[in-house]
């Protein structure tokens, strides 16, 4: 009796699960082997929409100064701090060079000298002139006095070119800052000797103000670009082409919007691809030179085929689609799509038409010829309406 009453247990429970996968939509034991099977169904239609293309890119301030010193020497002093506001002649860092102090102290005493020389020869020929004129002396000494003392008053010119060379050299010894911007990094501390042949700057100076965002398209985007820019030369279509975005390391795009400036004259043959520009201001100074960001360009379509990515399937690097025809038989078509697209939806090229239907979601469950019945698609696979 209780081997009857487990026996009985155990079908009703098989009969329950039974059941409860009948319910599962898809499975042809709720509609019967063969029988159609509901899947969700959109109509073709065209319409508005923007896409994103995004470039990665490489930030630069409008200016990045090093600062090198001309002379050699021990630093004396620094002025500034890493990472300081500068502005355009403010001083930086002074260097002990007492050889140059020197080198003014000999060429003021080289001057007081050949301005004596010079004078002494000035004399011999105001004395030569008139001796020789009375005919007691002979007019080559009067030559040879002027002679020597225009090389006297040359020595004088040279004196005095020193002590001008020298005072510049002095005038080395103080650094100051060539630009307003921001102070980089100070490998150098107090007391380090510095020479104008070192391969590292003593700082760099950034003007980060504005910030150019370098980045490449490739020939075929390049051609592309110039297509879809209005303007007949290159600068007029740059000029023309609406403001672009910039998205920062930390996926968030920056509350300034950019301009496209330049693009370079030449496709680089080892890349096959132009450089192009582009400008931000940068007031609040977030951004630094040196950075990586994308740059992001929204190209506007208009009246274009978009279907949800959920519509598709892929097969050997093809894209198809299952058109239902009416009556509720689908077939699977190749179709072609944009290169670009967002996280949800494809604008189609080429393949389909509008006013035809397609299944938006369940492409494992279908094959040619199976027969459906059409169900409105679900909210997050339902064409976007723009």
């Amino acid at each position: 009796m209780q081997n009857l009453t487990r026996h009985i247990m155990s079908a009703s429970l098989a009969g329950i699960l039974l059941s409860s996968c009948g319910n599962t939509p898809g499975n042809d034991q709720q509609w019967g082997a063969g029988s159609p099977q509901p899947f969700p169904v959109a109509t073709v239609a065209v319409a508005n929409t923007v896409l994103n293309e995004d470039y990665p890119a490489v930030l630069e301030g409008q200016q990045n100064v090093e600062i090198r010193p001309k002379i050699d020497g021990f630093i004396e002093y620094i002025y500034i701090d890493e990472g300081a506001m500068v502005t355009k002649g403010e001083l930086l860092f002074k260097i002990q060079a007492p050889q140059y102090e020197q080198e003014v102290r000999t060429a003021e005493a080289a001057i007081k000298s050949a301005e004596a020389s010079v004078n002494a020869a000035r004399i011999q020929l105001d004395k030569a002139i008139p001796l020789a004129e009375k005919g007691i002396v002979n007019k080559f000494e009067v030559d040879e006095s002027r002679y020597n003392l225009q090389v006297k008053e040359a020595a004088l010119a040279q004196a005095r070119a020193s002590l001008v060379n020298a005072k510049t050299n002095i005038g080395y010894t103080t650094i100051v800052s060539p630009i307003n911007g921001i102070i980089g990094a100070i490998p150098f501390k107090t007391g380090s000797l510095v020479s104008s042949a070192a391969p590292q700057p003593l700082t760099t100076v950034s003007d980060i103000r504005k910030i150019y965002a370098y980045f490449s398209l490739n020939e075929k985007q390049f051609l592309e670009f110039a297509d879809a820019s209005s303007g007949e030369r290159m600068d007029d279509k740059i000029k023309s082409f609406p403001p672009v975005s910039l998205v920062l390391a930390n996926g968030k795009e920056y509350g300034e919007k950019g301009k496209l400036e330049t693009v370079g004259g030449l496709i680089n043959t080892t890349t096959g691809s132009a450089t192009f520009r582009a400008t931000f201001n940068n007031p609040s100074n977030i951004i630094r030179s040196g950075s990586s960001a994308t740059i992001r360009i929204n190209r506007a379509l208009q009246h274009v085929i978009i279907i949800p990515q959920s519509a598709t399937y892929e097969l050997q690097d093809k894209k198809f689609v299952y058109v239902v025809s009416k009556d509720g038989t689908v077939k699977s078509r190749e179709i072609t799509v944009h290169p670009i697209s967002n996280d949800r939806n494809y604008v189609v090229e080429a393949g389909l038409s509008t006013g035809e239907k397609i299944v938006t979601e369940g492409m494992g469950n279908l094959k040619d010829s199976m027969k459906i019945i059409p169900t409105a698609p679900s909210k997050m696979a339902a064409l976007p309406a723009y």
